[in-house]
């Protein structure tokens, strides 16, 4: 038996040209093998069949002839009930992505399902769900060669309707997102010539990073990657936030767990704390008891807002207080008495 095409995109058999789109964009995007590689094998032929369904429901020639026949008439099996020819048109046409039908004695056939991420291409055309394509795109790297050379996913397509969006993370380290930092890439991008020849061509981009920038903030270069005839791809740098041994961010927060002895947490403590600024501020109780995870909250100590320059966000600090594994009976009893002596 074959495929159910309406039953694969969950759409009823009158749906319209754009209720397809609609069906395929949702089912593309949930099963795109980059976005389920727990279960990869399974989302590829998921994917395959999402891809091949609305290729053919989406093109009137196709869908006829799947109305009528099935997906083993589309493809070149005998129709139900025998006989050859007798489709409209005869001889042959062209189907969309360069398929080609052919009818004559007995039989009919000749389409072969696209490439899927050849469809997911030309529905989304540019950057979609953080994926780029499979093919070979421009090649980046640091000036200073820290980052060495990376291949990058988008390549452009033959029958894409344009080129995919290059991309590349680009990670930066807490302390670059709170002041801000230049950073220099090299593209070899590579171009057709008019005789078919591919030249590479080589070029740095800078790309400003501005204090309080979060991670996936995207800069985007027009035309500036591969240009193998079907135009030149945009290149697309997404900040990528590397992880900081203290700090967390919230937002425009930081968050810091600071430990503290079970002494510091009872009698007061002073503990200097350095921020990404660079500068260093000292968090200190002497006043009150602190209590474990207990929080506290200083504005003005968090990241830059971006939107609003010269505000910043607020450093919340949560306290771990250390218990001691043991205590001597001496120690029990000088406890024991300060407690009951407060308790007076």
């Amino acid at each position: 038996m074959g495929k159910d095409y309406y039953a694969i995109l969950s759409v009823p058999k009158d749906a319209s040209e754009e209720a397809l789109k609609k069906a395929y964009r949702k089912l593309a995007l949930k099963w795109h093998p980059d976005r389920c590689k727990d279960n990869k094998e399974a989302a590829e032929k998921k994917f395959k069949d999402i891809s091949e369904a609305y290729e053919v429901l989406s093109d009137k020639q196709k869908r006829q002839i799947y109305d009528q026949f099935g997906e083993e008439g589309l493809k070149g099996g005998v129709p139900p009930g025998g006989g050859g020819g007798g489709f409209p048109g005869g001889g042959g046409f062209p189907g969309a992505g360069g398929a080609t039908y052919s009818f004559g004695q007995g039989g009919f056939g000749g389409f072969n399902p696209s490439n899927p991420e050849d469809i997911y291409a030309q529905l989304f055309g540019g950057l979609a769900a953080g994926m780029g394509g499979r093919g070979h795109g421009a090649q980046f790297m640091d000036v200073d060669g820290s980052m060495g050379g990376f291949p990058f996913g988008g390549g452009a397509r033959g029958n894409a309707r344009r080129p995919q969006d290059a991309t590349h993370r680009v990670p930066c380290t807490l302390e670059e997102l709170y002041n801000g930092t230049t950073k220099k890439l090299k593209v070899t991008r590579r171009v057709l010539g008019a005789g078919g020849t591919v030249t590479p061509e080589e070029e740095t981009l800078q790309v400003d990073v501005k204090p309080g920038w979060k991670a996936g903030t995207k800069i985007r270069f027009n035309k500036k990657g591969d240009d193998l005839g079907n135009g030149a791809q945009d290149i697309v740098f997404v900040v990528d936030e590397k992880p900081h041994a203290l700090f967390k961010r919230d937002g425009d927060d930081l968050r810091l767990n600071l430990a503290l002895t079970l002494d510091e947490a009872l009698c007061g403590f002073k503990k200097p704390v350095k921020l990404p600024s660079g500068k260093s501020i000292n968090v200190s109780s002497s006043a009150s008891v602190i209590r474990p995870d207990q929080v506290s909250r200083m504005a003005g100590y968090g990241m830059p807002v971006t939107k609003a320059p010269g505000q910043f966000g607020a450093l919340v600090i949560a306290y771990k207080v250390h218990f001691p594994a043991s205590l001597t009976q001496g120690q029990k009893d000088k406890i024991h008495e300060a407690l009951t002596e407060q308790a007076l």
